[in-house]
């Protein structure tokens, strides 16, 4: 081990002393632009005399910094427009080339708004900064799959629960409390959410991040220890918010459907200085949306303002506050039924909960500070730090049992919940040379600190024989549900006390620290064609409970090794062994503190990019060893108090595949399928071994075509279809598959003109009632003469529609 750190440190630091040895400070910057005067992201310039490169920022700048007195040769491409060349003789201290018009390589310019910019948005060549790598997705030995915000806006997506698995292979979601977060699933186990870059995954959130907030969010498949924050051995995902660019531009959209929905929200960026040294980003959102089950609604309200200061050229500070308030009726929309899932006699509309109920109220604020410097054209510094605090006052009901002819009495129980979280990372990425190698290398740190406190208690009295607490009211029936419980019998809450002091009586109470050390090295030869990645991760972390049991240290160091080779330009292929190491908190129903889960990952895979970098396709194959993975304790959980209990060992084992961009001209795809084969291979009961890992889908298919035409009278109009698809799905415990197949279908048609766009999407065109995102089984209860095992279920939505209008200013 400590030859292998040594190992890493050499490279390190022989980059500080070139820093430190580098004396000139002139500067070469421009800026990238198409014919329509649109900047021109992602592309790619290099000094071709000295190897060193970068890349355009979204308002088309780039630059070099700390170069000498001397003449450089300049290499300028990106994906659509013909290669550009051009020599510069730096002799002043900034040499400004303004702006670079770039020719696009295969269309008329009348063409270039619909069709040269479309495909880009939809496919990304590089992942975005707060992933820490420099290297293109194409030359990555990861498996890494990006959401642009536009194409979330062609699918109509409000939230990041709303539909946007559908783009990334073996991605699904398990339908929870969607009035709150996320619950998004692949390779076998619950990915964690990130959020520029930082591990933000608390007991019960974060709260889902609203799509007017976010320009892109990252699908990272397996451990990726190159970031700097604690990630799951199937991967994570990683929303990247939206910063100013510098531009001065905006929209407004407008959308409306189903289901009494309505929503606005609008997007400014500019300058608040003529100089351009200090930016903004404002984006807005507001919501009203009532869902398919009768009563229940979601209304919505997001403020994200941010800031950016240039201090100089090669400094500037970004703060960036994000607010989300929602209210709702109930968190889920479940369904209960004494006989099956998707049970016909149940309406689509079937409300669990009563009008009569209180309102829960979600109030979550972020903030985060990013400092970036730097130190020369291969250097640079990049620190942030970030504060989370989630607060929700709600209510909560559920079965107590049920009877055969559907019979449910229910609880009440308060659902109040507060968390506070505080990150902080720095690091340093840079690029050097040691005779014909190229050193790509980061190091940083990380620390984060989560704290939860949750009262769930019960409203109403307990019954001393069955030790149950329902409504003393009519039992809601499935079959035949009345609603309306009088308001007398519903209590008055209490909430004279914090949350953190009424939780104090019980087991929601955790805190969790860690703090991690990390060094990468992508070391590359044969005229960079063979990359070899080495890295190193020190994790400490540290769960502090209720109790000195409760309380839990753990240390572990993590390698990471990469081997990436490009047959050609456009084609590269990539074998990975990474691991992972996560704190958990809370604990068994026993008291016991959950270990951190340990994981390993193989994986190998094929990337190509099609028709001169229009389209890129993905093919992936891994295995995936997961220790101590968290599942629900079906066993000991009751109707008021869930439990979790540890798995031995998981295995995964999967194939991906994924294609994303502009096949032809106009017609641009994002397909996806995956085969995932999870199961326990390791438990301290046999009769687990061999288990299916619950709610696992082992093939899961998605494609999302739009066809828009690009001449003629008709210029402009697009046709959409959408299909996905969850086969051989498991619940709960079982060795065979026993969840319903998932078949939904969507269509649309959209028109684009200019600054305006109008769209039309119906949602499950086919009017499937049987479309199931998550399921568990119930059993009797035995204090219960009249009681009956049940199911469980969340049903999807019946046919319905959204339609949107955008104006861009």
């Amino acid at each position: 081990m400590n030859q292998t750190l040594s190992f890493l440190a050499i490279p390190v630091i022989s980059s500080f002393f070139s820093v430190a040895q580098a004396q000139t400070n002139k500067v070469i910057e421009g800026i990238l632009i198409n014919e329509k005067s649109e900047p021109i992201t992602g592309a790619t310039v290099k000094l071709t005399n000295t190897g060193v490169t970068t890349s355009t920022d979204s308002a088309g700048h780039f630059a070099f910094h700390k170069l000498s007195s001397k003449t450089y040769h300049i290499e300028i491409k990106a994906i659509g427009y013909s290669k550009h060349t051009m020599e510069v003789n730096v002799k002043d201290e900034a040499t400004n080339l303004g702006p670079i018009i770039l020719k696009d390589q295969s269309q008329a310019i009348d063409e270039v708004a619909v069709y040269g910019k479309y495909y880009e948005h939809y496919k990304f060549d590089s992942i975005s900064g707060s992933l820490r790598l420099k290297t293109p997705i194409l030359e990555l030995p990861q498996n890494i799959q990006v959401i642009s915000s536009d194409l979330m806006a062609d699918q109509q997506v409000f939230d990041i629960v709303d539909g946007i698995t559908r783009n990334i292979s073996g991605a699904t979601r398990q339908g929870h409390w969607d009035n709150q977060y996320a619950n998004i699933r692949m390779r076998g186990s619950k990915i964690p959410a990130f959020r520029n870059g930082m591990n933000i995954e608390a007991s019960w959130g974060p709260t889902a991040e609203d799509a007017s907030m976010i320009e892109r969010i990252e699908f990272v498949k397996g451990p990726a220890g190159f970031m700097l924050a604690n990630g799951e051995p199937g991967g994570f995902y990683n929303v990247v918010t939206k910063k100013p660019t510098g531009n001065t531009k905006g929209s407004a959209t407008f959308n409306m459907g189903s289901f009494s929905t309505y929503r606005a929200a609008v997007d400014f960026d500019g300058k608040l200085r003529k100089d351009g040294k200090l930016l903004y980003r404002l984006n807005m959102a507001a919501q009203q949306k009532d869902f398919f089950t009768k009563y229940n609604y979601s209304n919505r309200v997001v403020v994200a303002p941010v800031v950016t200061y240039k201090l100089d050229s090669l400094t500037s500070l970004t703060f960036e506050y994000t607010y989300q308030g929602s209210s709702y009726l109930s968190n889920g929309n479940y369904t209960f039924s004494p006989k099956g899932f998707a049970d016909p006699g149940i309406s689509n509309d079937f409300f669990y909960g009563d009008p009569s109920m209180e309102p829960g109220k979600l109030r979550d604020h972020s903030a985060y500070i990013y400092l970036d410097h730097k130190l020369n054209e291969r250097w640079k510094l990049h620190a942030q730090m970030a504060y989370f605090n989630f607060d929700m006052k709600a209510t909560s009901t559920w079965l107590t049992y049920m009877t055969a002819n559907g019979d449910m009495p229910r609880t009440y129980t308060i659902a109040d919940e507060h968390g506070e979280n505080r990150f902080g990372q720095i690091s340093l990425n840079g690029e050097e040379y040691t005779g014909g190698i190229r050193h790509r290398i980061l190091v940083g740190a990380d620390y984060g600190n989560k704290k939860f406190w949750g009262d769930f208690r019960d409203l109403m009295p307990e019954d001393p024989d069955t030790k149950l607490a329902p409504i003393p009211w009519t039992p809601l029936n499935v079959y035949n549900p009345v609603y309306g419980i009088p308001g007398n019998i519903l209590p008055a809450i209490d909430r004279s006390k914090s949350v953190k002091v009424r939780a104090g009586g019980s087991n929601y109470v955790n805190s969790t620290n860690y703090m991690s050390f990390y060094a990468h090295d992508e070391m590359a030869f044969l005229e960079e064609k063979l990359r070899l990645s080495l890295g190193l991760r020190y994790t400490i972390a540290e769960n502090v409970g209720k109790t000195a049991i409760v309380d839990r240290t753990d240390k572990a160091f993590t390698p990471r090794v990469g081997l990436s080779y490009s047959i050609d330009k456009s084609t590269s292929v990539y074998g990975l062994f990474d691991q992972s190491f996560v704190p958990q908190a809370g604990t068994d129903w026993e008291g016991n503190a959950f270990k951190p889960v340990r994981g390993n990952d193989l994986e190998a895979g094929i990337k190509k990019e099609w028709g001169n970098g229009k389209w890129i396709s993905t093919l992936s194959a891994y295995q995936i060893k997961r220790k101590n993975a968290l599942v629900d304790d079906v066993e000991h959980s009751t109707s008021t108090v869930k439990f979790q209990t540890q798995l031995g060992e998981t295995t995964s084992k999967g194939i991906e595949f994924d294609i994303t961009g502009e096949i032809i001209r106009g017609l641009n795809v994002n397909a996806n399928y995956a085969f995932t084969d999870s199961k326990i291979s390791k438990d301290t009961k046999e009769a687990n071994i061999g288990n299916i890992t619950p709610n696992t889908a082992k093939h899961t298919a998605n494609a999302w075509v739009t066809y828009r035409l690009q001449q003629g009278v008709l210029k402009g109009l697009g046709l959409t279809g959408s299909v996905q698809g969850m086969f051989d799905r498991a619940i709960g415990t079982t060795k065979e598959s026993n969840f319903k197949n998932y078949l939904r279908t969507d269509g649309g048609i959209s028109y684009q003109k200019g600054k305006y766009s109008i769209s039309l999407m119906v949602n499950n065109l086919l009017d499937n009632r049987k479309l199931l995102t998550a399921g568990s089984f119930g059993a009797a209860n035995a204090k219960i003469k009249e009681s009956v095992s049940y199911y469980t279920y969340i049903v999807e939505a019946r046919r319905n529609f959204r339609m949107g209008v955008t104006y861009k200013f």
